[in-house]
């Protein structure tokens, strides 16, 4: 709706400042002229707004013009109370800053929309850990935060999975993600996008040096970037299995982020064939969870590495 969008702009004037059309354009989903459009109806409407042609150039508001905005929908009201449950707050230190905004904002609501508000915060609740993903480490962020809000560079000790010793690097902050609970620091080292496990970072330095990122590059761009490497990350080896039908939830369930495809099946077979995508031969092992419920059809490295290591663990349980 146009309200909503005039809205979004005005917003988005006041808590940015000068703002490119374009900017505006892409935020919202719309032309650059729709924008200029909606300028002139807000300037119409009594808002100080102006635009600025040139390089540097944008829209904005008259100096020291605010407003207070109240109107939010009932949608808009819930939405904040089920991001209020999501958790990240808390490893930021900022649990009694939320709950303090979040009572200004019920007192704020319209009176209709307050009992919605107040029911989705005790009717929906939004863990991101993953079950049975055994105790996190504690992770302190106070650092990575301090250089990531202050545009400073961060000198980092940080050991890489696998790696028993630390190694030191400059790295130039985006900001943090929280991961399905885990909590990474996006950064360039040597104007390339890294991912650095906040978890692995052994010591944290804010740099007096300010911060040297790419032009136009934010937060989200070198996030989508780094988010694709690891997804689109080339597989290893392509395995082919059978599963017995009894056990065949558990398997998908478990083997979900190696699944090529889900298996297709008549449901009257005792086995059902699925295909996987393993890293390395090694990976598999996991397979020998399931006992005689899988069976691995090729390649044939795969079965001699599962026949080897089954072989192992009898080994070790036929001995003294």
């Amino acid at each position: 709706m146009k309200s909503d969008r005039l809205l979004s702009i005005l917003l988005l004037l006041q808590t940015r400042g000068r703002v490119p059309a374009h900017e505006l354009a892409g935020r919202l989903e719309v032309s650059v002229r729709t924008i200029y459009r909606d300028v002139e109806a807000l300037s119409a409407s009594g808002v100080p707004v102006y635009a600025e042609r040139g390089r540097h150039g944008g829209i904005e508001l008259l100096a020291g013009f605010r407003t207070d905005v109240t109107g939010l929908t009932a949608d808009e009201s819930r939405a904040l109370f089920i991001l209020a449950a999501q958790g990240a707050h808390a490893a930021l230190g900022l649990d009694a800053a939320l709950g303090s905004a979040l009572r200004k904002v019920m007192a704020a609501l319209p009176a209709p929309h307050r009992p919605a508000a107040e029911v989705t915060s005790r009717r929906v609740l939004v863990d991101a850990t993953r079950w049975k993903g055994g105790p996190q480490p504690a992770v302190d962020l106070g650092v990575l935060q301090d250089a990531v809000f202050s545009d400073r560079r961060l000198r980092l000790r940080y050991r890489h999975s696998g790696d028993p010793e630390a190694h030191t690097y400059t790295v130039d902050p985006y900001g943090l993600v929280s991961k399905a609970g885990v909590w990474y620091l996006v950064a360039d080292r040597r104007a390339k996008p890294r991912l650095f496990r906040a978890d692995r970072v052994r010591a944290a330095t804010v740099l007096a040096d300010l911060v040297r990122r790419r032009p136009g590059v934010e937060l989200a761009d070198a996030w989508e970037v780094l988010r694709r490497q690891v997804e689109e990350r080339p597989g290893g080896v392509d395995v082919t299995v059978r599963v017995r039908r009894s056990r065949l939830d558990l398997f998908l369930r478990l083997n979900a982020a190696t699944l090529v495809e889900l298996p297709e099946e008549d449901g009257t077979s005792d086995w059902v064939v699925a295909r996987l995508s393993c890293g390395a031969v090694r990976e598999a092992r996991t397979l020998l969870a399931f006992g005689d419920a899988v069976e691995v059809l090729s390649p044939p490295e795969v079965r001699a590495e599962l026949a080897a290591t089954a072989a192992a663990v009898c080994a070790v349980y036929e001995g003294d």
